[in-house]
């Protein structure tokens, strides 16, 4: 697939990663993992593999979070990361991330928290109703100090988490605002021009927990599987039929992967006027994604041989970021005037 890069330039810092409850998949591959490939040639870029807040709402399944540490990081891998060229790193080792937060706690209200659409949203899916974790819903000061202590500019995000961006840019304000210096970064959120991809099942999102994704780990026969369970459209009952594109998973999928894009027109308008099976729709996408997976399936096996030498990049990435961290950290407490000795 063509990558869908956000607008950088060298100078930029860009903060982005993955919250480690799972295995990657494909919509995590279209919506962000394509384009980090990319932009670790272009600027600076900080991948974080955020355990911390999995753990948010996850307290008491530790196991699953720190083994899929190692899964994240060998999908990241897997798909070309650099660690030469991208730093990658583990939150809860960098501490200084957390007293970062809890300065920032400081400059928001229990409000404005509760009132973040995106946190709103997450409480509702969860059912949390009142029975709100605290390191869930202070999430949003988290989140600003991991951007905050790399001075990223550009964070890329889903439309949904636009929001989260917006309260990071808040606190830097009023951080700035009480000591009277600039010394945080405001960030901006670049949302890529692919929107995320649908569930197997036709469901809005793609999801570990839903079981309609389809991990980068796939074996052949998983993915042949995954694509012949696809929704195309129900009223295109018989080959001769005029179906629909639009809303079709099937042709979704192929916007992301097919990369000739007279042949996919020249599919949506075959099939369109009717006489095309899905049954050749869906061979075309299997080949695709068959093509794609497999050098990303077989160089994570390769990395999983060897799971020291993977924590070894790991530690190095994660000394890498707790310098830059503690650089920023020990800015904003000498702007605060706690430097005591």
């Amino acid at each position: 697939m063509s990558p869908t890069l956000p607008r950088v330039t060298p100078d930029d810092v860009i903060l982005t990663g993955d919250r480690t409850t799972g295995p990657l998949h494909l919509g995590h591959y279209v919506g962000s993992l394509a384009n980090r490939v990319v932009l670790q040639d272009v600027c600076t870029q900080y991948l974080l593999l955020a355990d911390q807040q999995a753990l948010t709402d996850n307290m008491g399944d530790y196991l699953k979070v720190r083994a899929n540490v190692l899964e994240v990081a060998l999908d990241y891998l897997a798909v070309g990361i650099d660690p030469a060229k991208s730093t990658v790193f583990i939150q809860s080792l960098v501490p200084e991330l957390s007293e970062l937060a809890s300065y920032y706690l400081n400059l928001v209200t229990v409000a404005r928290l509760e009132r973040n659409p995106t946190i709103k949203e997450e409480i509702k899916l969860r059912g949390f109703e009142r029975n709100i974790p605290v390191g869930f819903l202070t999430y949003p000061a988290a989140q600003a100090a991991d951007i905050t202590a790399f001075k990223a500019t550009v964070v890329p995000v889903g439309a949904d988490q636009i929001p989260m961006i917006e309260q990071t840019n808040e606190i830097v304000r009023r951080f700035n605002a009480s000591v009277d210096a600039p010394v945080l970064v405001e960030c901006r959120a670049e949302v890529p021009r692919v929107g995320r991809l649908p569930g197997v099942d036709g469901q809005a999102k793609m999801s570990k927990s839903l079981g309609n994704a389809i991990p980068l780990s796939a074996s052949p026969d998983d993915i042949r599987d995954a694509v012949k369970k696809m929704y195309t459209d129900p009223q295109h009952l018989r080959v001769e039929d005029p179906g629909r594109v639009e809303g079709n998973v099937v042709f979704t999928y192929l916007d992301a992967f097919e990369p000739d894009a007279n042949a996919l027109a020249e599919l949506k308008a075959r099939y369109r006027r009717g006489g095309l099976a899905d049954s050749v729709v869906k061979k075309q996408l299997e080949e695709r994604l068959q093509e794609t997976l497999a050098p990303i399936r077989a160089r994570r096996a390769e990395y999983a041989r060897e799971p020291q030498a993977v924590w070894d990049l790991l530690k190095a990435g994660t000394r890498r970021a707790r310098d830059t961290a503690a650089q920023t950290l020990a800015e904003v407490k000498g702007a605060m005037g706690l430097t005591y000795f």
